[in-house]
């Protein structure tokens, strides 16, 4: 018999980056989670392919477009356009001291360097909005 490669909790934790309490109770109960493909020991196991997609479709941020030079000068604005996220919360991420000091200001408007947001951005999170949100 051959099996699929499968991938227990422990193992996408540490594949992914993630405290295994994150993976046992946010990601594995989410209803687009794959379905486990049998058991190893104790863990449910799970298809490795089907498990990254997932993660990358529902957990990680999509990584940010390659356009533009490094070097670019970017207001609020143009780094809300630029990440996807909204202007107040790009604003916010600047007084929290989410995102570094601003690389540079002409006429009292801060600018920062794509390089910059691009590092910045890097490993920040995907937000997920639960169902009662909505209501």
């Amino acid at each position: 018999m051959v099996r699929r490669p499968g991938i227990i909790a422990p193992e996408i934790a540490e594949r992914f980056g993630a405290p295994l309490s994150t993976v046992q109770r946010q990601w594995k109960v989410h209803p687009q989670w794959p379905a486990p493909i049998g058991k190893r020991g104790r863990w449910a196991e799970y298809d490795a392919a089907a498990v990254e997609e997932a993660v990358r479709r529902l957990f990680r941020r999509a990584p940010l477009a390659e356009q533009g030079d490094p070097e670019d000068e970017l207001t609020v604005a143009d780094i809300a356009a630029y990440t996807g996220l909204s202007e107040s919360t790009v604003r916010s991420d600047i007084s929290r001291g989410r995102l570094p000091r601003h690389d540079d200001e002409r006429d009292g408007v801060k600018l920062w360097k794509r390089k910059t947001i691009d590092a910045a951005m890097t490993g920040r999170r995907r937000y997920q909005r639960n169902a009662a949100d909505d209501q």
